[in-house]
């Protein structure tokens, strides 16, 4: 029997105040991010101090908020800022992009690189394996707030998302009183928030954390993040339902996630190759 999904996305509330799970996530992500990177950082991975460490993380999380916005507006919403601009500063209404994040962070990493004039895959490399903890606690929140669902299944670890049902005109009790009675069965969908928490969170964090555990060639890192997050977007966005407001972009299948992870997978390959050209690493130097 598929499972009904019956969390409360709210958190926490204060008055008319409410912490939804959604941005707990990232706060989280952040905290463990800055935590594993400072490991790396006294291990000599960065030739920075601790203060210039603080300012590429500060920055890297306004390209992530910032980028992820303006991304998804452009990839997904772009007729809705053609209507009403402002919907563009309405955060509050949802919509993150992780590709318009992705470039957020690259734009804020490149001016923390010339500002402290380093080389910027220098700095990307060390970035690199700490993103998958934020993509992973926010897939997790994804799940909790029964956003960005998969397609119909009848697998036995299927999920019913109550706001699929909208065109039911019924209430949540009714809504559970037809689930006891297995009349929703055929509404389970894939749970592709979980499946892409375990991929780009989990398995991501876990390859990219090994193999960067001892200095690698300049790319590399950054390189295999590429490769292996597009693969994982693109396979996954198979059982995900695409955008209602864009639907399939070709051949009954191809979808814009798919489009937007193409480049990355290409960009991937190019820079492993490139990494092959790169002089062996230095040993890295315990930071004082």
């Amino acid at each position: 029997m598929p499972y009904f999904h019956d969390i409360n996305p709210i958190a926490l509330s204060i008055g008319p105040v409410a912490i939804h799970w959604y941005g707990l996530m990232y706060v989280l992500g952040g905290l463990f991010g800055w935590w594993l990177g400072k490991r790396r950082l006294a291990q000599g991975r960065l030739p920075v101090s601790y203060e210039q460490y603080a300012d590429l993380i500060f920055y890297a999380m306004i390209g992530v908020i910032l980028g992820g916005r303006v991304g998804y507006m452009l990839f997904y919403g772009f007729d809705q800022i053609l209507a009403d601009p402002v919907a563009l500063f309405r955060v509050w209404e949802g919509g993150m992009s992780f590709h318009g994040g992705l470039l957020g962070v690259l734009a804020a990493v490149l001016y923390w690189s010339r500002k402290n004039k380093l080389h910027f895959f220098d700095a990307v490399d060390f970035v690199a394996p700490l993103v998958p903890i934020g993509l992973g606690f926010g897939r997790l929140g994804n799940f909790i707030g029964a956003e960005l669902w998969g397609r119909k299944t009848d697998a036995a670890w299927g999920v019913i998302f109550p706001r699929t049902l909208d065109h039911l005109n019924k209430t949540h009790d009714e809504l559970l009183a037809m689930y006891h009675a297995g009349q929703l069965n055929h509404e389970a969908r894939h749970p592709s928030q979980l499946y892409e928490m375990a991929l780009e969170g989990v398995v991501l964090f876990v390859v990219l954390w090994l193999y960067s555990a001892r200095p690698r060639r300049r790319y590399a890192v950054s390189g295999l993040f590429a490769l292996l997050y597009g693969t994982f977007r693109f396979a996954v966005e198979f059982v995900r339902e695409p955008d209602a407001q864009l639907g399939y972009l070709a051949f009954g299948w191809l979808t814009m996630g798919q489009v937007l992870s193409l480049p990355l997978i290409v960009l991937g390959i190019v820079l492993l190759v490139a990494s092959r050209r790169q002089p062996p690493p230095a040993a890295a130097a315990p930071a004082a």
